[in-house]
């Protein structure tokens, strides 16, 4: 990837796996990475990732638990796309609940008054959770795919993968999924 890209962790630590996206950058934090590459935890602050990408990003990376009825801590890859993304409504109501469509949505809205553009490519990295309940700590499936999401990310940043696998959502790392 070249360009600016933000990598940014979404989720709540306390619901169990839902924390996937914020133990994930926290790991890639202690990482080398390119210059070019950001990597914040928004956690449930998605109005704050909303005007952060004010500030121009050539590409979006989120990384969050993501559903898709595969075993628990399958990785998926999506490439986002922006078509119906207009859940501005519900991201102006609750900015702790934001989906990363809402975010999206509101960002296009602030770009609209600022002249600003959005990110020209989204993608998720997403694993498949175990429970999404109220506790601290993620369910061991899930904890054995953060550093499996760190290696997927590292290598999409370091240009090794030009298109990331599954850019569809299709499984690429899981029970039963081959190792990248």
């Amino acid at each position: 990837m070249s360009g600016t890209v933000l990598v940014a962790g979404i989720g709540n630590v306390f619901l169990g796996d839902d924390g996937f996206g914020v133990e994930t950058v926290q790991a890639l934090t202690r990482r080398r990475l390119p210059a070019h590459v950001e990597v914040v935890d928004i956690g449930v602050r998605g109005v704050h990732l909303a005007y952060q990408l004010l500030d121009g990003y050539d590409t979006l990376i989120l990384v969050d638990a993501t559903a898709r009825g595969e075993a628990p801590g399958t990785l998926y890859v999506i490439e986002h796309d922006d078509t119906g993304a207009d859940d501005v409504e519900a991201a102006t109501i609750d900015g702790h609940r934001m989906t990363p469509d809402a975010v999206l949505a509101l960002l296009s809205t602030l770009c609209a008054g600022t002249g600003a553009e959005p990110p020209r490519r989204t993608l998720v990295v997403g694993c498949e959770p175990a429970a999404v309940e109220e506790r601290v700590g993620l369910s061991p499936p899930v904890s054995a795919a953060v550093p499996e999401a760190v290696r997927l990310i590292e290598e999409m940043l370091c240009g090794e993968r030009r298109t990331p696998p599954g850019g569809d959502g299709a499984p690429v790392h899981g029970p039963g999924v081959p190792h990248l």
